[in-house]
């Protein structure tokens, strides 16, 4: 059903129509290898952009790779970047920046949605948030360098697209229970009160309402350099749905856009929309400016998730 509507009210929006040639461009693109990250890297390769691919795993990553180079006629560099582990994430930096002096755009897509509760990063934080937030975050961080290079040599701000969801409205209170985050008992006392239903999706929604908070802080200290903005990338059919129940993925995958459809938004964020339309923004499909959850405008919350990240990466 996705599908038919998409051909009964297309996009305004087409990549391979609308985005500028992207020759000279350096891209790096989390999750990478499947879903709304493939289909990016393969528009981005389609423009003439340098892509690195980043992902988990080096074999799928060296499959999507080969595929795309069947697709495209060109060849995507792959960084190997496990989200949920802090030394990989700083390996995947060191390892892009040993490459690279600068970076144009930088494409914070990878993550996981509503994965069972009790899976935890390698340094015991919620495997959604730890994913899909700390380890964006420290990516990010660790790239600033070759993001305010872009800027040095082009004089055009850098791009930071920030992959969040409407999902964000499922967080929980203010927006972080950040008794939530890490393993232990407080944590299974909050799991157990918020159910093993609606448990994932709280811990979806703080992660994706960190996406949010993120983007607005990287939009904010690095102004001067950088634009960054969040993006909904819309109801899109990906792997993402795979620890669904099994109802929910039959209802959903009927009514869910093409993978393809996943990547317009922030592809328009990242090539078409001016840097003043979008910095601190949350963008909604097909490349539009929409309005997150006011929760989002709360800086006291934006201020203590950050101090939370930046306690959580410190020693990394």
């Amino acid at each position: 059903m996705g599908a038919t509507m998409a051909r009964m009210s297309p996009p305004k929006f087409l990549p391979e129509r609308d985005m500028p040639d992207l020759s000279g461009k350096v891209t790096f693109v989390t999750g990478g290898n499947t879903g709304i990250g493939y289909e990016t890297v393969k528009q981005l390769l389609l423009k003439n952009a340098k892509v690195y691919l980043a992902a988990r795993s080096p074999e799928k990553a060296a499959a999507a790779i080969q595929r795309l180079e069947k697709e495209t006629k060109k060849t995507a560099i792959f960084v190997q970047l496990d989200l949920a582990d802090l030394p990989s994430v700083r390996k995947a930096a060191e390892t892009f920046l040993a490459q690279e002096s600068k970076l144009d755009i930088l494409f914070n897509n990878g993550g996981v949605m509503i994965s069972p509760s009790d899976m935890l990063t390698a340094q015991n934080h919620d495997l959604q948030f730890g994913t899909n937030v700390i380890g964006h975050f420290f990516l990010t961080e660790l790239l600033i360098p070759a993001l305010t290079k872009s800027y040095e040599e082009t004089k055009v701000p850098a791009r930071i697209i920030n992959t969040s969801s409407v999902g964000h409205q499922f967080a929980p209170g203010n927006g972080i229970d950040f008794i939530s985050l890490k393993g232990g008992p407080e944590r299974d006392a909050w799991l157990k009160k918020a159910g093993s239903f609606m448990g994932p999706w709280r811990l979806y929604g703080e992660s994706k309402i960190g996406n949010i908070y993120i983007s607005n802080y990287f939009a904010k200290k690095y102004s001067d350099v950088l634009v960054s903005c969040a993006v909904h990338p819309g109801g899109i059919k990906t792997e993402l749905q795979r620890h669904s129940a099994g109802w929910m993925q039959v209802l959903t995958n009927a009514l869910l856009y093409p993978a393809p459809m996943g990547a317009y938004t922030q592809l328009w964020g990242a090539t078409i929309a001016t840097p003043a339309q979008i910095t601190g923004q949350y963008l909604v499909p097909w490349g539009k400016i929409g309005k997150a959850d006011k929760r989002t405008s709360n800086t006291k919350v934006e201020d203590a998730v950050i101090a939370y990240l930046q306690e959580q990466v410190k020693d990394f």
